[in-house]
């Protein structure tokens, strides 16, 4: 259905709103600018936009440091050099008697590790090599080489916490998380864009009404006065005309005002230049469709962040009651190294015949008295696993609850629209027919002015029920994901890519 009675009512005045939207300076060509152009621009260039791509891409990163924890890892290590001239303690191991001895050598090491983590158990396994060269230079000058060609460690933990295994687990969930919460975002662009859009549209609307209203209201005053110079009127139908002559210039000059504050808003919000002028058109048309309930129930639950968000929450609480009971539990650490060993007083003869390199190392820890902190923390961590579980149920009985009341809302729209603009269009004709008979003195000012009061409050009514439309079908939108007018699905065509470069 199309609504353009006021579209041409506004039409006459656009170059003086584009005046007083940049503060009386003209720009040289004025920004004219639709609802779709308003809401890709404020996607485009808004702030809020900006802050929601950088946490996107915080979130991303944070993937993919998860993701390279699971990759292989090359690292260098080493000391060049670590030279010591010095007296040292020693004790006698025979006599337990202390001597100082002059400690005169320097020692240059490096080692290779490639080291591997493995989610599966929580440790780590490693594939080393290694070079240490000792100069000995007092009490004679020596040189020793020793090589380490190739070792495999491990170092595994048993019966502890394992972080990888749950990081595996929340890691990629919340980045999925991320993804929607990005749209999500947007779409708070989008409403943000909407509001203030229509904040200046209502802006321009009360001040072209003001200015015609003014325009009318003197052409009557000065019919009036020759009137009343006739006898035809009262003075009292005179001095009221006067008055709202005055009011009528108080209200432009209001009208300026708030719309000079919507525009620099709106311009502020859309990164328009301070000396730009905006010039909005209304929208045409509403689109007459009628959004099935049971879809939205299934979007707004399947096609958010919602049930990812309420997933993370479930899993760090598990994460939380699985590191309590671990930390009751007896623990240990395994460390276990094979590999070849040599050591030489030629770099050359360090790699030749190496000989074999084992240590096995096993440490333990066992709880045995902790007069009951590992229990309580293992009952507090079931108790808020017990609590995050009934927010989440009480989200989804809200969230449902939302997406119902958005969806009347925005069903019982259309007729809204409608009738509102049947009623500006009867209250506008109304107003011209009071105009006529008012001139031709076939009604009293008391009429005219009822009139008048009445087309204003349509024209705002109107644009009221507009803004309502599409607030109702962008919440909708943002609680779903989900382009209902184009039957689109935002979430499947989002394109990551274009953020992640």
């Amino acid at each position: 259905m199309k609504f353009s009675r006021i579209q041409l009512f506004l039409s006459g005045t656009a170059v003086l709103v584009a005046i007083a939207g940049c503060g009386g300076r003209v720009s040289a060509q004025p920004v004219r600018l639709t609802l779709r152009e308003a809401i890709d621009r404020a996607q485009a260039y808004s702030i809020d936009a900006m802050t929601a791509k950088h946490t996107y891409l915080s979130q991303y990163w944070q993937y993919r440091s998860y993701k390279a924890q699971m990759l292989p890892s090359l690292s260098l290590s080493g000391t060049i050099p670590d030279f010591d001239k010095s007296y040292t303690s020693l004790q006698n191991a025979v006599t337990g008697e202390y001597n100082y001895v002059d400690n005169y050598a320097m020692q240059n090491s490096l080692g290779l590790y490639l080291q591997q983590n493995i989610a599966a158990t929580g440790g780590n396994i490693q594939l080393y090599t290694g070079l240490n060269r000792l100069d000995q230079f007092s009490p004679d000058r020596d040189v020793t080489w020793n090589s380490a060609p190739v070792s495999l460690i491990l170092n595994q933990p048993i019966g502890g916490f394992n972080q990888l295994k749950w990081d595996k687990r929340i890691e990629p969930v919340r980045y999925e998380k991320a993804k929607y919460e990005y749209l999500e975002s947007m779409e708070t662009v989008t409403a943000n864009a909407v509001t203030l859009f229509f904040n200046l549209l209502v802006a321009q609307q009360d001040l072209a009404i003001a200015r015609q209203n003014y325009a009318n209201t003197d052409t009557l005053y000065k019919i009036s006065q020759e009137r009343f110079r006739i006898g035809a009127i009262s003075k009292n139908d005179l001095m009221q005309l006067e008055l709202q002559l005055l009011n009528g210039g108080m209200s432009i000059n209001t009208s300026k005002l708030q719309l000079d504050m919507a525009a620099a808003e709106l311009k502020s919000y859309l990164m328009y230049e301070e000396q730009d002028s905006v010039v909005l058109e209304i929208p045409e048309n509403v689109a007459e469709i009628e959004i099935p309930i049971d879809e939205a129930y299934r979007l707004a639950f399947t096609n958010t962040s919602f049930e990812y968000r309420n997933r993370i929450s479930q899993l760090e609480a598990e994460m939380n009651v699985a590191q309590a009971k671990a930390n009751r539990r007896p623990q240990a650490t395994v460390y276990a190294r094979f590999g070849l060993n040599q050591v030489a007083g030629t770099i050359g003869n360090a790699y030749r015949n190496p000989l074999d390199q084992e240590t096995i190392r096993m440490g333990i820890t066992v709880p045995i008295f902790d007069g009951g902190v590992a229990k309580g923390k293992v009952r507090t961590a079931l108790s808020l696993q017990e609590v995050t579980q009934a927010e989440i149920d009480k989200e989804r009985i809200d969230r449902k609850q939302d997406i119902y009341l958005k969806v009347m809302q925005f069903n019982n729209q259309n007729v809204q629209c409608s009738i509102s603009a049947k009623a500006d269009s009867v209250a506008q004709e109304r107003y011209d027919l009071s105009l006529r008979q008012f001139a031709g003195g076939k009604i009293s000012v008391l009429d005219f002015n009822t009139a008048q009061s009445e087309r204003n409050t349509a024209h705002t009514s109107y644009l009221t029920e507009l803004q309502n439309y599409w607030n109702y079908y962008f919440a909708i939108q943002r609680y779903t994901l989900f382009d209902f007018l184009h039957q689109r699905n935002i979430a499947a065509s989002f394109d990551a890519t274009s953020l992640e470069k």
